[in-house]
């Protein structure tokens, strides 16, 4: 899979395990930055290229980290057909992908372990969308939210 990565300061020292770690995996990756810290950065420069490939259909998935998570997950979810969503936990890394055909997960560098970082990517791209048909009728009522 093309996985793009994206994060700020507040995500930097994660972004740098998550790329190697999805290298590991045999995915191509795709860094939109940033390239080295800078506290005074903003989340929305990198995170919104991210999230425009991933909607472009140039990326399978993303990756998005900020200090919480929730700066990128507000920041994705504004590009028309970026669906984002800040993770936490194991069920909702790959229900979010089988049941609402998440493309971008955001993480938050801060609040989320190496670790456990690496658990929720894991389910994150193994999952698949399951295309059921209530799931696609929720989401053409999502889509539709974007014209």
């Amino acid at each position: 899979m093309k996985i793009g990565i994206a994060a700020d300061h507040g995500g930097f020292a994660l972004k740098g395990i998550i790329r190697d770690y999805i290298v590991s995996l045999g995915h191509h990756v795709t860094d939109f930055g940033a390239y080295q810290l800078d506290n005074k950065d903003d989340y929305p420069d990198f995170v919104i290229p991210l999230a425009e490939a991933v909607a472009a259909g140039a990326l399978d998935r993303g990756i998005a980290v900020c200090g919480s998570g929730v700066g990128a997950s507000v920041a994705a979810n504004k590009v028309a057909g970026a669906r984002a969503a800040l993770i936490n936990d194991h069920f909702s890394a790959h229900q979010g992908v089988e049941d609402d055909d998440l493309n971008i997960l955001c993480l938050g560098g801060r609040v989320t372990g190496n670790s456990a970082a690496l658990e929720l990517i894991g389910a994150f791209l193994n999952a698949e969308f399951t295309g059921l048909e209530r799931h696609l009728r929720r989401l053409g009522k999502v889509k539709a939210l974007e014209k």
